[in-house]
């Protein structure tokens, strides 16, 4: 660390995370399955965190989720259950405030083979959730318990840690808006982009829709032409969609649902397609055409179609206020000893609903591992102590300046 570049309160800033307490912590919540549909999982896991984040000096509550409907395979449209999710709001009166975001869920059910902890290289603890991001949210615990033992005036703050972002956080995105609003920054606490700590820059958006198409059934050898074929319908959706893709621009028709036996002409099916766009220009352009197309397909094939979904993730870019805060993490990086860099990327979290909200936002901020959304996830365990230390000092020169 290049401690002479730090004043005598940040060296005694960051000498507080403790390592062996943040593991300690990472190896107890990831021991708990809360894949996103593990509704008892995710309220152990809620619990265990709301006891964890009454360290701080804020009021924790448990805020029920927003209504989500959801398309079946059979094209009804019901309610989705979801968790709650956790909210710390730490003095709202003070002059300058700021939003720390995680998420509890992880991308493996409850009947997932990966379930275990294993220590594979030194230091290197395999996991479901350790990196994305039961790590992060250690990393942001301990830095708010080191900014708050500091003595820090003026500094006010919320924390939303959602049930919901590995599906996309609908039932939680009207939450984050309301706590996004008149933030100075944010930061959340994805893990790096890279195992080295290369942070994410500017994100794609993403939109996911479910297209219900209902056709006319009839007998495949007596009388097919009454018929009007829904499977054939999504095929001829999921073709032209496709044809789309282009630079700036990613269309993955991923699913279709429907179909039956092979002597009757299929009356339903359902098309699920995934839309990862780099601009607010590409979300326009996108919805336009998938408007046009459901319309052409429609009156060709002489069925009916409904669009159920949306662009749930606005693009993100690195517009000016991002890049400075990216700056400012670079040199609190600097003064520890670390090489912060970035990279744009076309993954999503909720970073893409906070920038949207003209918050800026750095959203990478957890531990350095790598391998998320597999068997094979890792955290860097000495990774831990470190990135809190970096969010820390992030936090406290931010306040203490009042600003970027």
């Amino acid at each position: 660390m290049e401690m002479d570049r730090l004043s005598p309160a940040e060296q005694a800033l960051i000498a507080r995370p403790d390592n062996v307490a943040m593991l300690h912590q990472v190896e107890q919540w990831a021991a708990i399955n809360s894949g996103t549909r593990n509704l008892e999982g995710l309220g152990m896991m809620a619990g265990l965190l709301a006891d964890a984040f009454a360290s701080l000096p804020g009021a924790v509550s448990l805020v029920d989720p927003a209504p989500v409907e959801a398309v079946r395979p059979d094209g009804s449209v019901d309610a989705l259950p979801h968790g709650q999710h956790l909210v710390v709001r730490v003095r709202p009166e003070a002059p300058v405030r700021m939003l720390f975001t995680g998420h509890m869920d992880t991308v493996f059910g409850v009947d997932h083979p990966f379930q275990t902890l294993t220590w594979r290289d030194e230091g290197v603890l395999n996991g479901p959730g350790v990196a994305d991001m039961k790590g992060g949210i250690a990393v942001m615990l301990a830095a708010l318990q080191a900014v708050e033992a500091s003595g820090l005036q003026g500094f006010g703050y919320d924390v939303l840690i959602n049930s919901d972002e590995e599906v996309g956080s609908a039932s939680s995105a009207a939450l984050i808006a309301e706590l996004a609003h008149g933030k100075l920054a944010a930061f959340t606490y994805e893990p790096s982009a890279l195992p080295d700590g290369t942070l994410a820059g500017a994100r794609a958006g993403s939109g996911n829709f479910s297209i219900i198409i209902t056709g006319k059934s009839a007998h495949a050898g007596r009388n097919p032409d009454e018929g009007r074929n829904a499977l054939v319908a999504a095929a001829d959706i999921a073709v032209r969609l496709k044809a789309l893709h282009r630079q700036g621009l990613s269309v993955n028709p991923a699913k279709i649902d429907g179909g039956g036996p092979n002597n009757v002409v299929p009356d339903h099916a359902v098309l699920r397609v995934n839309f990862r766009p780099q601009t607010p220009a590409d979300v326009e352009y996108a919805q336009s055409k998938l408007a046009e197309i459901i319309a052409e397909v429609a009156s060709f094939h002489d069925v009916a179609i409904h669009s159920h979904g949306g662009f749930n993730r606005p693009p993100k870019p690195m517009d000016a206020p991002a890049q400075k805060l990216f700056d400012h993490v670079k040199a609190c990086g600097a003064d520890l000893g670390l090489a912060i860099g970035w990279k744009d990327t076309g993954g999503v979290c909720d970073g893409n609903n906070i920038a949207a909200c003209g918050v800026p936002v750095v959203d990478t901020l957890g531990v350095r591992g790598g391998s998320i959304h597999s068997s094979d996830e890792f955290m860097i365990a000495d990774s831990l102590a470190e990135r809190a230390r970096l969010s820390a000092l992030a936090i406290h020169r931010l306040v203490s300046r009042g600003g970027l």
